[in-house]
């Protein structure tokens, strides 16, 4: 079963499926290595990736497990959101998103987030979105939680990435607490 592609309007945004035509920003987004510093992979350094990303998105659809949407401003790229990992038989997904550092600190994260979830809840019998956030990742920590996620723990080494070992932590957001 597939999962449409929305493409969704805020008050200041515009998500949307991704084109071919996103590689260029998209490349140097992930392989901008103050962007990724508390990601859980290095920083791209082959072009290829872009359209490998921008391919599996479109998978992700036609196989009903998630959707990436990318995030911009003015027709400007700023990021992208995803909502994967759905599974209709828990009713459970997860959410990550990855911003350019020109879009922190303007609410575009919180923002997005906000309208996949608004989505995800009315689109679908979701009932649980988990996401993780590097324990040193404040910002990101501080985006969950004003959208009402819960820290509900944090996985020990989880990542190691370039011999870095760090911690995530790991939020939880229920139907019920929703509030969009």
């Amino acid at each position: 079963m597939s999962l449409p592609t929305p493409t969704l309007a805020t008050t200041r945004l515009r998500l949307r499926p991704f084109a071919d035509t996103d590689e260029d920003d998209l490349f140097a987004l992930q392989s901008d290595a103050h962007v990724l510093r508390y990601w859980d992979s290095p920083p791209w350094t082959d072009r290829a990736r872009a359209g490998k990303f921008i391919a599996r998105s479109q998978e992700m659809a036609e196989e009903g497990v998630g959707v990436r949407l990318a995030i911009e401003r003015d027709s400007v790229f700023l990021g992208w959101c995803t909502f994967n990992s759905w599974n209709p038989e828990f009713r459970s997904a997860s959410l990550g998103y990855c911003l350019g550092e020109a879009a922190w600190g303007h609410g575009y994260a919180t923002e997005a987030v906000g309208a996949v979830l608004t989505w995800a809840f009315e689109t679908l019998d979701l009932n649980r979105v988990q996401a993780e956030a590097d324990t040193r990742n404040a910002a990101s920590a501080r985006v969950l939680e004003k959208l009402g996620f819960k820290l509900e723990g944090t996985l020990r080494e989880d990542c190691v990435v370039n011999g870095d070992v760090s911690d995530s932590w790991v939020f939880g957001l229920l139907r019920r607490e929703w509030r969009p």
